[in-house]
């Protein structure tokens, strides 16, 4: 059964950059579109990025676009979000997710995604 971990989070000063990696044991990712969510202290947990199967559809929030990238490497069974520029308001517990659908061009992070990491704790101050 497909488990995901996620890695790379840490204490950056504003401005910094951090690659959060999302791994995957006991299956490959090639079927599944990742999605990358994130969760503020005292706030709901908001869709961050998504990625389709064939990694020619991604998907943003409003909130980091120009700034995060994500990307996959089905090879490493392993999904990136590179996070640039980072921002006080980016704190948070980031997680990715997995939803099986094989062959889509596009993604979205409002569908119910059915594997989930424990998270990867990313906070940014001064």
């Amino acid at each position: 059964q497909l488990q995901l971990v996620e890695s790379g989070g840490g204490l950056v000063q504003p401005g910094g950059s951090l690659r959060l990696s999302c791994a995957a044991s006991a299956e490959t990712l090639e079927n599944y579109v990742i999605g990358w969510f994130r969760q503020a202290p005292g706030k709901e947990r908001e869709g961050v990025s998504c990625i389709s199967t064939n990694g020619g559809g991604t998907m943003y929030a409003d909130s980091v676009k120009g700034r995060f990238a994500i990307s996959r490497d089905d090879a490493k069974t392993t999904v990136y979000l590179q996070i640039n520029s980072l921002k006080p308001e980016d704190t948070g517990v980031y997680y990715c997710a997995a939803l099986w659908n094989p062959h889509t061009s596009i993604c979205t992070t409002l569908l119910h995604y059915t594997v989930w990491g424990r998270g990867t704790q990313v906070s940014v101050s001064s």
